[in-house]
């Protein structure tokens, strides 16, 4: 059985996206709701760490509210999918193995689009998978919980969680699992980049130990060099189409 977990701050969202598609799988499954519509878990990691702790399921499915279900038979093909991974850490529905792109079968958008670079066929290994569906032994996450002191607010937690599996020596991959995801606009109730590049200049840190680069389905960071010199060189190349001053572009990442 599949223990679905979701944080969830808005309630027509929720019935719209993830509760639409739950109501026709073909499986039982366990759902845990993490309400947190009056805030009292300040981030992802705390709730679902708190949403996981009591699960009963053989797998922990941790899932956006804003994901819809794209067959009713997901969950079955999720669970039959991880029973075929003999040393999984951490799977997803979308991932990055290097600078190629982001391995994904998630659409988005009305109509909808591929989100992603590169669809996926079977079981894929990835360096990280992206935090709107991830799917977790419980065998795994019972000693190993999101990171809440590095990945403390919305933002990373399943990359970081994907490098700490990596380093238990943990696979990480990503599974052909066909979703929808409302990203910003008619269904958005969040900036989604609040607090995003204070995390990922504390997860570089912690792991430049251990990886050179870290691939994310938002980039590749090089855990050698400084953030802001980073994010300095992608501005400058979208300089040109924007009209940015060199004084401009350097006030955006102060």
């Amino acid at each position: 059985m599949i223990s679905v977990i979701c944080v969830s701050n808005d309630e027509k969202v929720l019935k719209t996206c993830l509760l639409a598609g739950l109501s026709k799988q073909t499986i039982a499954y366990e759902f845990i709701n993490v309400e947190n519509r009056d805030g009292r878990f300040s981030s992802a990691a705390k709730a679902l760490n708190h949403g996981g702790k009591d699960a009963k399921g053989r797998y922990l499915m941790f899932v956006h509210q804003d994901i819809t279900f794209l067959s009713d038979d997901l969950l079955n093909k999720a669970e039959r999918m991880m029973d075929s991974l003999s040393n999984v850490g951490i799977a997803g529905v979308a991932g990055k193995a290097d600078d190629v792109g982001v391995m994904s079968n998630i659409t988005h958008g009305d109509p909808p689009i591929l989100a992603g670079t590169i669809r996926v066929k079977g079981p894929e290994k990835v360096q990280t998978v992206d935090e709107c569906l991830v799917i977790i032994p419980r065998t795994v996450f019972e000693s190993l919980k999101f990171d809440e002191k590095i990945c403390d607010g919305w933002h990373l937690y399943a990359t970081d969680y994907s490098l700490n599996a990596l380093k238990r020596g943990l696979d990480v991959y990503v599974l052909p699992l066909n979703v929808h995801h409302y990203p910003s606009g008619r269904l958005q109730y969040t900036n989604p980049l609040t607090g995003f590049y204070e995390t990922l200049d504390k997860l570089l840190r912690k792991h430049k130990k251990d990886f050179r680069r870290i691939h994310t389905s938002t980039g590749s960071w090089s855990t050698r060099w400084n953030l802001s010199l980073q994010l300095f060189a992608v501005r400058r190349r979208q300089r040109r189409t924007r009209g940015e001053t060199e004084e401009e572009l350097a006030d955006t990442i102060r």
